[in-house]
């Protein structure tokens, strides 16, 4: 675990890098502050010597006693007013570089995200996902904020009174000195329980956020079906999972203070009863005492501090785990160079492309085989539809061939060159994908149909125009400009899937796939975008995913898949003769009983 963290943390070290200046002006000031905290106590000491007549630092000897009060006081002043001003620099540097620090890794980590394939997503609940972007990120900001500098800087205090408490009467130093070995153990032995017990609770945390975004997602059906109460009552659950998790770090928490005030309180007793001893047998003055007083006082305030600290440095240590292993997921599909190859460029204007599937096989879970050994070719301009019971594997084909997933068996060519050759940005810039389920941002029309396009205005108006848009656009109150609610929720699933449509003619891909583009459209609105969509796909080769029979006719050839093989092939008469699958679908559905 030791060894995990510290390569944790020296993973953090980039990113420091930028502000070299302002942490070694930090680290410097360490020093002076650390000086100006020991120094209060002895000038006190000093102070109580000079009344009492008591010996005295050299440089207060043969001063007049008001004399040496008032320079006292001075000096006093002088300490304290250079700590406050110099922990106030330090502060602001310190903040300042904690937020470029968090800023810069949760830019990291929303990018790294990403780019992790859908099967790690498919395996994370998005609550998760967003505990370890915004809770554990902060708690990291938290801990170098207030904590990593803090403790550097209280040890460099711990030293510097530890050196002038030995250096004035060493007897009492290496006591008050021997004091700190079991709060430091106490510390230690704390830690390890502490650590466990707090990752506890940021899984919890992880789990509740999930439960709260699934509830707050689905709300629409949660009142539907009437389970509020019963998904109150689930989330209850969680909560209390969430509460006992938090309690296990608490008596961590409390212990430890409790023990270093024990300890401390102990300390300053010896002190007082052995200096008492010493300074009625006259072997130390009373100012002397009064300084050790102080100084026992101040040599516990780093471990109190410490204490305070606890929970966020833990915490912050969790964090660091938690980031860590969501940095060190690997990408599993990304770019692969090869020495040698030059990739193609994409066309500028839209080119049909050949599509084809060598043996493709492919399963989410290895237990559970969804396409086994699939071949097929789609020739440059062929439009072709798929089709097949529902789990037949359909939608898979689609992202595979969008590369969301890799195979893990055989190759999907594009133009005769294997998809993983090509760069990410070539194969999807050639790919249009309509789905079903269509996803639209915050914002307004224009930029969800540019999205990555970089388009006119006036460019835009026209392909809308072209796309039949032009209605829906008069119908919404600010045309391209009006905004947007959360996925588009101020408008209807059909004019959502207008809009899908129209984003992807933008960009003239080479391959145009549909899954069931038209499904939530009435039919005077998918009458009206058939005709733009049959202008669409000319010069184009065309993957449809189709349930509805008028859609399947019209195209080139026909796939039907079943348990992830194809299990027939032709145009929609051929397959209707030969009283296969096709045919059986096809009848259920023109009596109603079934889609494709």
């Amino acid at each position: 675990m030791a060894r995990r963290d510290r390569e944790r943390l020296l993973r953090l070290l980039p990113y420091l890098g930028r502000d070299r200046r302002r942490l070694t002006l930090t680290l410097v000031l360490l020093i002076p502050v650390a000086f100006a905290a020991a120094v209060q106590p002895l000038l006190v000491g000093q102070a109580i010597s000079a009344l009492r007549g008591e010996p005295t630092l050299p440089w207060l000897q043969g001063l007049p006693v008001p004399q040496a009060l008032r320079l006292i006081v001075l000096l006093l002043l002088v300490a304290v007013l250079t700590r406050l001003g110099l922990q106030g620099i330090q502060t602001f540097n310190v903040q300042a570089v904690g937020q470029r620090l968090t800023a810069r890794i949760r830019n990291d980590l929303f990018a790294h995200a990403m780019a992790l394939s859908l099967r790690f997503h498919d395996r994370t609940p998005v609550g998760k996902l967003l505990t370890r972007l915004t809770s554990d990120v902060d708690a990291l900001a938290e801990v170098f904020g207030s904590g990593a500098v803090g403790v550097l800087a209280d040890l460099v205090t711990l030293v510097v009174i530890a050196i002038t408490m030995i250096s004035i009467e060493w007897r009492l130093g290496v006591l008050l000195m021997a004091a700190q070995v079991p709060v430091t153990l106490g510390i230690l032995w704390l830690q390890g329980r502490y650590r466990k017990a707090n990752y506890r609770v940021r899984e919890e945390l992880g789990q509740l956020n999930a439960d709260l975004q699934e509830n707050l997602q689905g709300l629409e059906v949660v009142q539907m079906f009437r389970r509020e109460a019963v998904n109150s009552a689930r989330f209850a659950v969680t909560t209390a999972a969430y509460k006992r998790s938090v309690n296990g770090t608490i008596l961590y928490d409390s212990a430890i203070s409790a023990f270093i005030e024990w300890v401390a309180l102990s300390a300053v007793a010896v002190v007082l009863a052995l200096g008492g001893w010493m300074v009625t047998t006259g072997a130390m003055g009373l100012g002397t005492l009064t300084t050790f007083i102080l100084y026992s006082q101040r040599l516990f305030d780093p471990l109190r501090q410490l204490a305070e600290r606890f929970t966020q440095i833990q915490g912050g240590l969790t964090a660091v785990e938690r980031i860590g292993e969501l940095l060190e997921e690997p990408i599993e599909i990304q770019d692969q160079s090869s020495a040698g190859f030059r990739v193609p460029c994409a066309p500028a204007a839209p080119v049909a492309a050949e599509v084809v599937f060598d043996n493709v096989s492919f399963a989410y879970r290895d237990d559970e085989p969804i396409l086994s050994n699939l071949n097929f070719r789609i020739a440059p301009g062929e439009h072709v539809a798929i089709v097949g019971p529902t789990g037949s594997g359909k939608t898979t084909v689609i992202r595979l061939l969008c590369r969301l997933y890799e195979p893990q068996q055989g190759r999907i060519l594009l133009d005769g060159v294997d998809i993983r050759e090509l760069p990410i940005a070539t194969l999807r810039q050639r790919l249009g994908v309509v789905l079903q389920d269509t996803f639209l941002f915050s914002g307004n029309v224009a930029d969800n149909l540019r999205l990555d396009a970089d388009i006119s205005s006036d460019e835009l108006r026209r392909i809308c125009g072209e796309l039949g848009l032009a209605p829906l656009l008069g119908r919404l109150p600010d045309g391209l400009a009006t905004e947007l609610r959360e996925r588009g929720g101020n408008l209807s699933s059909g004019e959502r899937q207008l809009l899908s449509v129209a984003r992807v003619a933008i960009r003239n891909p080479s391959v145009l796939v549909m899954d069931e583009a038209t499904a939530f459209m009435d039919p005077s609105t998918e009458a009206t975008l058939q005709r733009d969509l049959d202008k669409l796909l000319q010069q184009r080769t065309a993957i449809v995913i189709a349930h509805r029979l008028a859609t399947v006719e019209a195209a080139d050839r026909i796939l039907v898949l079943k348990r992830g093989r194809l299990i027939e092939e032709g145009n929609h008469r051929q397959l209707r003769a030969s009283g296969g699958l096709y045919a059986q679908l096809a009848e259920l559905q023109e009596r109603g009983l079934a889609a494709l």
